[in-house]
């Protein structure tokens, strides 16, 4: 527990200069981001923090504490928030939560990800789940219409996992998703695909199947 009272402590001491990080100057923002990760590594070497900062002034900066999908270190997660002070002004989150608007992507005007020479968007992807009898987590293929462009390139499946984490959220991604293979989207497949923005409806309809049963 020291190592959480510490983190918090410092936190409390720091919370208004963190507040305003994004108006600091560059120095001073690698100092603040090298001594939250330096005080979170103590407690959790293995543990990621994100700040996220309101566009609205009455809204609250959240600061986000992540397992990076590492189901081993769920626990030190939630631990740590759960001993989180109240702040005014801050929001304190356990886990990367979903961050996408399914709406948008419904109506195809979600942005682009944009990794080096990768561009995705999520609302052209689609999926083709498989079910195992008594399993719990799912595999599926995840269908592109442009992979034969990058098939070769290794960060292609990072950028598709940092999609789905956005869609469903990070810790429900890790929870109910086993295995991901990804694919060419074939113009006579596109029917018979599920959008990859409805995988938290399909996962919620899976589990609940699973609870009849």
């Amino acid at each position: 527990m020291k190592s959480i009272t510490q983190f918090w402590d410092w936190i409390r001491y720091n919370e208004q200069s963190l507040r305003n990080l994004r108006n600091e100057k560059p120095a001073a923002q690698k100092m603040f981001v090298f001594w939250l990760d330096k005080h979170l590594h103590n407690y959790c070497e293995h543990l990621e923090s994100i700040l996220m900062f309101p566009a609205n002034e009455n809204e609250p900066t959240q600061l986000i504490i992540s397992a990076s999908g590492n189901p081993e270190y769920f626990e030190q997660v939630a631990t740590l928030i759960e001993n989180a002070p109240l702040l005014k002004n801050w929001k304190f989150v356990a886990f990367i939560q979903p961050s996408q608007s399914i709406e948008e992507m419904e109506a195809g005007l979600d942005k682009p990800y944009v990794f080096k020479d990768i561009n995705l968007k999520a609302s052209e992807l689609k999926f083709m789940p498989f079910e195992y009898e008594g399993v719990k987590k799912i595999d599926m293929i995840v269908y592109l219409k442009n992979f034969t462009v990058h098939c070769t390139n290794k960060n292609l499946l990072h950028v598709v996992f940092i999609i789905m984490q956005d869609i469903i959220g990070e810790k429900s991604l890790f929870e109910n998703v086993n295995f991901v293979e990804l694919a060419q989207m074939h113009e006579k497949e596109i029917y018979e695909l599920i959008y990859l923005y409805d995988l938290q409806l399909y996962l919620d309809n899976l589990n609940m199947i699973d609870k009849r049963q």
